[in-house]
C-alpha cells in the first residue's frame, strides 16, 4: 500500500483526476465525507487529508511515501524529500508586491516585507544582499502597505484582483508556482511502485521524467 498525504478541496479533485487517468481507483476522493484518511477498493492507496503546510512533513517523516503540495508550501518548509514532478494545475506566481512607488525601494535601503512565507523571503532577500525587515502575518497580506506596517508584500498573486482592489501591483514576479508531486527518500529506494506512478503520472501530463 501507498499512503498519500493531500490537501483537500480543488487540489486533492484534480489529484483524483489525474490518478484515475492512471488506472487508480481514486473515486473515493471525490466522495463528500469527513474522514480525514480513505483507501482505495483495492487497498492499494490510502490517502491522508492533511492541512497543506503539513504535507512536507508527513512525507519527510515517511508517514507518507508520496505528497502533493505547492510549489510555495515546499519552499517554505526546506522539507528533506525529494521533488519529483511538476503536476502543472493550481498555477500562480509568488510575487512582491506593493505600491507603484514602491519599486524604489527594492534594492536600496532598508524594506520592510510583509509575508506568511518567512523562510522563502529571507533567502531571497539575504540571498540578494538586500536590508530586508521580514513581517510575518498569517491573513490580509494586503492590508499591510495600505496601513504603512510594511513597504511591500511577499505573496502569491493569481489573478491579482486584490491587489487592483486596493491601488497595488506586482513589482516583480519572482517563482512560478504549481502543485508539485513529492516522495519519500527511503520510500522512493524500497517502493517500485512509486517510479512506476510517477512515470505514468508524467506521461499523462507531458512529462517524460
Amino acid at each position: 500500500m501507498l499512503n498519500v498525504a493531500l490537501a483537500k478541496g480543488r487540489l486533492a479533485d484534480s489529484c483524483a483526476d489525474i490518478f484515475i487517468k492512471c488506472g487508480i481507483r481514486a473515486e473515493v476522493l471525490k466522495e463528500e465525507t469527513r474522514k480525514l484518511v480513505l483507501e482505495t477498493p483495492d487497498k492499494l492507496f490510502r490517502f491522508f487529508f492533511v492541512k497543506p503546510a503539513d504535507v512536507p512533513t508527513y512525507v519527510e517523516y515517511g508517514i507518507a511515501d508520496i505528497g502533493v503540495v505547492g510549489k510555495d508550501t515546499l519552499l517554505e518548509a526546506g522539507a528533506d524529500l525529494y521533488e519529483m514532478l511538476d503536476l502543472r494545475f493550481e498555477k500562480c506566481k509568488l510575487c512582491v508586491a506593493g505600491f507603484p512607488d514602491a519599486k524604489e525601494k527594492l534594492r536600496g535601503g532598508h524594506l520592510r516585507v510583509a509575508t506568511k512565507y518567512v523562510n522563502t523571503a529571507k533567502k531571497l532577500f539575504l540571498s540578494r544582499g538586500e536590508d530586508a525587515e521580514i513581517i510575518k502575518l498569517n491573513g490580509s497580506i494586503e492590508l499591510a502597505p495600505l496601513t504603512g506596517l510594511a513597504d511591500v508584500i511577499f505573496d502569491i498573486v493569481q489573478s491579482g484582483g486584490t491587489l487592483r482592489a486596493n491601488g497595488l501591483v506586482v513589482l516583480e514576479e519572482v517563482f512560478d508556482i504549481s502543485a508539485r508531486l513529492i516522495a519519500n527518500k527511503v520510500s522512493l529506494k524500497t517502493k517500485p511502485a512509486i517510479l512506476s506512478l510517477i512515470r505514468e503520472i508524467g506521461n499523462h501530463i507531458g512529462d517524460g521524467r
